[in-house]
């Protein structure tokens, strides 16, 4: 059953993705910057958090899962360290998936030898 939500919630997100790039004319980077905005907003004012709860890894790996782990990092922080915590909090709570995605990224254009779109 967890499958099942994740798969749901996911898919949901990724829906809400697929009609704004059909029905609108923001392009990808603009719908990046909406699901992490989103993130952001709903997870600083605690929507975000069932949400979560609800569906694990289909709502905390897609974009707006990003947006949330700054929000609760950034809460997180402020509360031990006042007011400097805003802003280190975010960052430190997304470090290791940033470093991850660099890492990564950077293992697969070595092995795969990227081309130039023609």
């Amino acid at each position: 059953m967890e499958y099942m939500r994740v798969f749901l919630v996911g898919g949901i997100i990724c829906v809400i993705g697929q009609l704004l790039m059909d029905g609108t004319k923001l392009t990808p980077s603009h719908i990046l910057v909406i699901f992490v905005t989103s993130g952001v907003i709903l997870g600083g004012i605690g929507i975000y958090e069932p949400l979560a709860d609800f569906g694990g890894a289909g709502a905390t790996v897609p974009l707006p899962g990003f947006g949330y782990a700054l929000a609760k990092g950034a809460i997180k922080a402020t509360s031990e360290k006042g007011i400097l915590g805003a802003f280190t909090g975010g960052v430190q709570a997304t470090a290791g998936g940033v470093a991850a995605a660099i890492v990564f990224g950077y293992l697969m254009a070595v092995i795969f030898t990227p081309k130039a779109k023609k």
